[in-house]
Order: C-alpha cells, then sequence, then structure tokens
C-alpha cells in the first residue's frame, strides 16, 4: 500500500502540469502543453455517435486525425513540436481508434518517445474494454494519467449507447455487448487506481438517453477511487447513428457538471481534442503541422475569381460555436471553386467580457477589423449589434448559424456568389 501510495503522490505531482487533469482550465492548465500521437486506428467498440473515418485536416473532434503514424513517425512528429513550441508536458495517445486497441502500437510509441525524453509525462485514451488486461503493462510503460470513456453503468442504457462490442476475436451485441464493456470498464478503473495511475472519467451527454443517467455514473466513477469526471457535449457526426441527437446547449452541461461536482471534481475546459492535437489548449498547432505547403499569398476576398476568406468563430475549428464578442481567437477557411480548405488561425482579443467591458470597444473591434480585413464574411452563433453595423460598414458581411464550420463556409460563399452586390449584412445561413 505504501508503494501505492507513493506512486500516486508521484502522479499528482505531475498532474499540476497535465492540462487536461489540472484545475478548472485557468492558469496553469492553458499555459501547459500536449501532443496526440495518433498511432491507434482500430477500434474494438462501435459507439452511436462515432463514424470510423479519420483522414480530415479540417474537422476538430475526438477520432480525427490528419494520417495515422507508426510509432517512428510519431516519434518524429513529437520532436517537431518540441522544435516549435518546446518540450510538450505531456505525451498522449487518444486514437484515432482505442489507444488499447493498438496495444503494441502504443507500447512501441511510448518506449521510443521515453528514450529521448525520460520524465516526460504519459497519458492515455481508452473506452476501458481492454483495460484490465493491459492494466500492469501501462504501469510498467510510466503512463500515469488515464482516461476512461463510460457513458453508462446500466447495461439497459449501454446497449443503446453501443452498437457492437468486440472481445476476443467475437461480436458481442446489444445488453451482452453492455454488459461486457461495463465489467471491464469497471475492473479496469479499478486496478488502474490500484496501480496508483490518475483516472479520469470522460462521458458524453446524450440527450434523451444518458443525461438523466450522469449523477449514477460519476458517484460510480468516484467509489471505485477515479479522480475527476469530464461530461462533454455530443459533437454530431454525419453518418453516425446520432447525428440528429438533439444537443444539450452549454448551459445545460454546466448545470450538470455544478450537480456532480459534489460527488467528483470536474473538468470544466474540455476542448475535445483531435487524436493529433499539439500546443496548448487555447493554441492548438495541429491544423498548421498538417498542411504540407506554404498557404497562398494573401489576396483581396472581394473579387469573387479569387478566393473567398471566412473568419469562423469556433473554440476548436471544427463547428460554429461562438458568440462574436465571445470569441478569442478566428478560423479562417478559404472558398475556391467549390473547395474549402482550412487557412490559418488567428487571435484577436475578445470583444466583449461583461457589460462593463462591452462599452467602449472602439478599440478592440478596430483591432478585429485588422485581422479580418482580408475577408468577405464572418461567421458566428450570434453577434451585437453595434460590431454587427461596423462590419456591414467595413464590406464585411456577416452570417449567423450554429454548424459545422466547413458547411457555413460553403453556404457563406454561395451567398456570396449569389449576391455580389453583398447590400445584406446579416445572413442566416
Amino acid at each position: 500500500m505504501d508503494t501505492v501510495n507513493s506512486k500516486k503522490a508521484v502522479n499528482l505531482l505531475k498532474t499540476a502540469s497535465h492540462p487536461c487533469f489540472s484545475g478548472c482550465g485557468g492558469g496553469a492548465a492553458m499555459r501547459h502543453s500536449r501532443v496526440h500521437l495518433p498511432v491507434a486506428p482500430a477500434c474494438n467498440i462501435q459507439c452511436n455517435y462515432c463514424v470510423r473515418k479519420y483522414d480530415c485536416p479540417n474537422e476538430s473532434r475526438p477520432g480525427v486525425t490528419a494520417k495515422v503514424l507508426s510509432p517512428r513517425e510519431a516519434l518524429e512528429r513529437y520532436l517537431l513540436v518540441k522544435e516549435k513550441i518546446g518540450k510538450p508536458d505531456v505525451v498522449g495517445i487518444a486514437g484515432p481508434g482505442d489507444a488499447l486497441a493498438n496495444f503494441q502500437a502504443l507500447k512501441e510509441t511510448l518506449t521510443l518517445v521515453r528514450q529521448v525524453e525520460p520524465e516526460i509525462t504519459f497519458c492515455i485514451s481508452t473506452n476501458g474494454l481492454a483495460l484490465p488486461r493491459y492494466a500492469g503493462e501501462l504501469e510498467a510503460l510510466g503512463v500515469s494519467h488515464v482516461t476512461v470513456t463510460v457513458n453508462a453503468v446500466d447495461p439497459v442504457i449501454g446497449k443503446r449507447v453501443y452498437r457492437h462490442v468486440r472481445f476476443n476475436d467475437r461480436n458481442y451485441l446489444g445488453i451482452e455487448a453492455a454488459k461486457l464493456l461495463l465489467e471491464n470498464q469497471l475492473d479496469g478503473i479499478r486496478r488502474i487506481v490500484e496501480l496508483g495511475m490518475i483516472c479520469k472519467v470522460n462521458i458524453v451527454m446524450l440527450t434523451g438517453i444518458n443525461d438523466a443517467h450522469i449523477p449514477d455514473v460519476v458517484k460510480t466513477a468516484a467509489a471505485l477511487g477515479a479522480d475527476l469526471s469530464n461530461i462533454m457535449q455530443l459533437i454530431p457526426v454525419r453518418g453516425s447513428l446520432f447525428e440528429h441527437l438533439p444537443l444539450v446547449n452549454n448551459a445545460g452541461i454546466m448545470r450538470m457538471r455544478k450537480q456532480c461536482e459534489a460527488i467528483l471534481p470536474q473538468m470544466y475546459h474540455c476542448r475535445q481534442c483531435r487524436a493529433d492535437a499539439a500546443g496548448t489548449l487555447d493554441n492548438d498547432i495541429s491544423l498548421s503541422l498538417n498542411i504540407s505547403a506554404e498557404p497562398p499569398a494573401k489576396t483581396e476576398c472581394t473579387d469573387l475569381d479569387s478566393p473567398l476568406r471566412f473568419a469562423v468563430a469556433s473554440k476548436n475549428g471544427y463547428l460554429v460555436d461562438q458568440h462574436f464578442g465571445h470569441t478569442v481567437a478566428f478560423y479562417v477557411y478559404q472558398y475556391s471553386r467549390g473547395q474549402v480548405t482550412f487557412f490559418e488561425r488567428r487571435e484577436i482579443k475578445r470583444y466583449c467580457s461583461g457589460p462593463e467591458a462591452c462599452r467602449d470597444r472602439e478599440e478592440v473591434m478596430n483591432t478585429i477589423l485588422s485581422v479580418i480585413e482580408d475577408c468577405t464574411g464572418v461567421i458566428a452563433v450570434r453577434i451585437g449589434e453595434a460590431p454587427r453595423a461596423i462590419l456591414a460598414e467595413k464590406g464585411i458581411r456577416f452570417f449567423m448559424t450554429y454548424d459545422y464550420a466547413t458547411n457555413a463556409v460553403i453556404s457563406a460563399a454561395e451567398q456570396v456568389m449569389e449576391s455580389a452586390s453583398g447590400k445584406e449584412a446579416v445572413s442566416a445561413i
């Protein structure tokens, strides 16, 4: 027991520099960096909110990467990130499939990285099906932090979340699949906790399926010794069974987190990162790493024969999910000849941080305009009347939507081309 407590104490010290396990997202959590190495393409379960396609450079969500890497390529990527931003605090393996369904690649990757960075923190993310089998080997590899996604602790609910489970070369369906997965998840969490590892339990909040059940999941995680939980919003994936499932809004997520905080510490700052994420949570450089060629020279966007640029208000570049006044970065996309490509991420000072701060925003707005002056339009969830009028004066159209960024850019570009005069300052996509 003393040995376990000692290991736990060491791992807790590492938590202070782990952006996904430390604090509530302020200060330290946002200063520390991580790099995800996408060496795990296979998955041993099928969730109803997931589509097994991962080769997308523009989406930002778990299970997506521009490329699956070999262990040797993963080491090269780590070294590239280190060269660009300095030594990352954490190396994680989070897909694009399940880390433990690709254990040999995981093992080789972590071994290679450990040879060049003996003190680096290792973290993995898993659905937990294979966790009992590999818990001891994870400890031997020096993995200190493990995230386990548990969406239900009642198999009747679980069978609605999972389409099938593959275990020991056999496929399981329905209630049998849900029971098997749950048993292994609970056993796996118990084992890693006993080994002194830090455990976070992720839960995807699914309207009408597990939303009322989430406190029970958190209670179970706490009883097993988990250190914190992370209640996440569903990201709708086109082609998945749950692509049209109603989303829980941010207020609903926050209420559930507050409710469950009395049971177990909560993560409030999750970015639901890509499997190849790199950098800090507030400044992910993975998109720039995935661009093989230099971006085109900046051009004016008023000529329809030239690429059209749009500044997208987004938390992560995947969804249009930010109010104009609340965003701290625009993800700029280009549209040309029916194709949408990511151009670059541009940081800005937040336009509005409260009623007092919103009274005199002229200087901030001028800075924002200088950042997006080459863009035809801005796309966001909402915008206030004052900034909307200023954009219109500068000839920058505003498009209001909540959608995938690429879809929104296509719709906005089509509207621009249909109405070259640009008289309408605000459009709903």
